[in-house]
């Protein structure tokens, strides 16, 4: 007990004595319940005033390492080893709710957890069951794949040069023209966001998107400062979009093609609206095209065919049709905005996995991939008539719903705003989990997004069953 204070240091008196009794407890010479000598004797001991020691103590008590008993002193406390590990490691928290990405909503993390388990009847899920993901032909490609060593290092900044054109040719029977050095691989539509989002974009910018909205549902732009605005499509868009736009940036975000999640599918006249909107105050559109293949009758072109001034980026991705798990989508722009989101996406993952866009490339030129989008279609609009048929037998006085005209979901609309957090933990108590309406627009309690895609036929049978149950208990309550 013969030490003092050095007064040559550079750290303060009042820090050295915080550091010396904390490296006592550390050391298990003063253990919990340990009192202190008085200020009194502790000033004597280090040869400096009163106030000095007393400043250091009640460092240490804030801290949690000590504590005062009226009356009787003070203690070493009997939670100080968790006083300093608090001390000794980061305070992740801390990091955690000051970083730059938003946190997903707490219903989307709980999707996100629970459609993980086997026991689980997911009924908003948007991918395929697995029954109708391509398994066996997908392993018959890779014994049919001769890969050359360069294959299996990174790929180039924008992707594997033969997919990039093979998807040139295969977007132009969609009336899109396109060159492979205005194609970018990326891991999913969601990547081709993020890219958008921390590449072309300054904090502050306008992200347009009609009041029921994916984007909604994740954060690629809110957590890079994005300001998010809903507008309707109506005569006043371009009218709108001059006003709210003024000088700031903005872009214009649009699922013209089995909208996610309402199922909407827009017409000729509003595509060419929309663009000629945008247009004319220069706004440059995200076209988010993942669903269209699973039409499940023919429709007019994109808005990327109508584009001749580069104006349009289009998304498109084999996520929503041949498996998720390859993790291979497309953006295709002007060749300098390709070159900028390609170099931030080398900084970010170094290019998307070689194999995954070696099997995407087969699969474009052996007919493999239309072969498959032909029988895929049919199973779906076989669950999509299964599933309408349960419905029309038990929700339709409850609730109403549009006929799919393709991909996933059903916009399911009940007469009562009923959809809330509550009524979402109630069904997943009972092992069924929904995608409710307001995680796509906040203020939305009257819809779920029902996919027909994932669950088996009697899960889709049981799952709607207990749906209609819930339901009913709402109503009478």
């Amino acid at each position: 007990m013969n030490w003092q204070p050095n007064r040559q240091r550079d750290t303060s008196l009042q820090q050295q004595i915080v550091q010396w009794i904390t490296a006592l407890v550390e050391r298990g010479d003063w253990v919990a319940g340990t009192k202190l000598p008085t200020q009194r004797q502790l000033a004597m001991q280090f040869g400096v005033n009163r106030s000095t020691v007393q400043q250091a103590l009640e460092e240490l008590k804030a801290i949690g390492l000590l504590e005062s008993k009226v009356g009787s002193g003070v203690y070493v406390t009997h939670n100080s080893w968790h006083a300093l590990i608090q001390q000794t490691q980061p305070n992740w928290q801390t990091y955690i709710e000051t970083s730059i990405h938003k946190p997903n909503y707490h219903t989307i993390q709980l999707i996100n957890e629970y459609e993980q388990r086997e026991d689980v009847i997911r009924l908003g899920t948007g991918e395929l069951a697995p029954s109708l993901l391509p398994t066996e032909a997908i392993e018959a490609s890779l014994r049919e794949l001769s890969f050359q060593p360069k294959a299996l290092g990174y790929s180039s900044p924008q992707g594997n040069d033969h997919l990039r054109a093979a998807i040139c040719d295969y977007v132009r029977k969609r009336g899109i023209v396109a060159e492979p050095q205005q194609v970018c691989i990326v891991s999913g539509a969601l990547q081709a966001l993020q890219l958008i989002a921390v590449g072309l974009l300054e904090q502050g910018s306008i992200v347009f998107q009609e009041p029921t909205s994916y984007l909604n549902s994740v954060h690629p732009f809110q957590s890079v400062g994005m300001q998010m605005v809903s507008i309707h499509r109506d005569e006043q868009l371009a009218q709108t979009l001059s006003q709210r736009k003024r000088k700031k940036q903005a872009v214009f975000y649009a699922i013209p093609t089995l909208h996610n999640p309402t199922g909407q599918v827009w017409t000729s006249l509003e595509k060419k609206q929309l663009y000629e909107a945008c247009q004319a105050s220069r706004i440059p559109i995200i076209e988010d095209d993942v669903y269209h293949e699973l039409l499940f009758e023919a429709t007019s072109p994109p808005i990327k065919a109508m584009d001749s001034s580069g104006q349009v980026l289009y998304i498109g991705s084999v996520s929503k049709t041949l498996s998720p798990g390859l993790r291979i989508g497309w953006l295709i722009g002007p060749t300098t905005v390709i070159e900028r989101l390609a170099d931030i996406k080398m900084q970010t993952d170094y290019g998307s996995s070689a194999i995954s866009q070696e099997i995407v490339l087969h699969w474009l030129q052996s007919g493999k991939y239309e072969s498959h989008l032909a029988s895929l279609r049919q199973h779906l609009q076989d669950r999509a008539h299964f599933t309408e048929q349960i419905l029309q037998g038990k929700f339709k006085d409850i609730a109403t719903w549009s006929k799919p005209k393709g991909g996933f979901y059903i916009w399911l609309k009940f007469h009562e705003p009923l959809i809330d957090k509550e009524f979402f933990m109630k069904l997943l108590q009972q092992q069924v989990l929904i995608n409710p309406g307001y995680i796509y627009d906040p203020q939305d309690h009257h819809h779920i997004r029902l996919s027909y895609a994932y669950a088996t036929y009697d899960e889709l049978q049981e799952g709607l069953q207990i749906l209609h149950k819930c339901v009913v208990e709402a109503l009478l309550q």
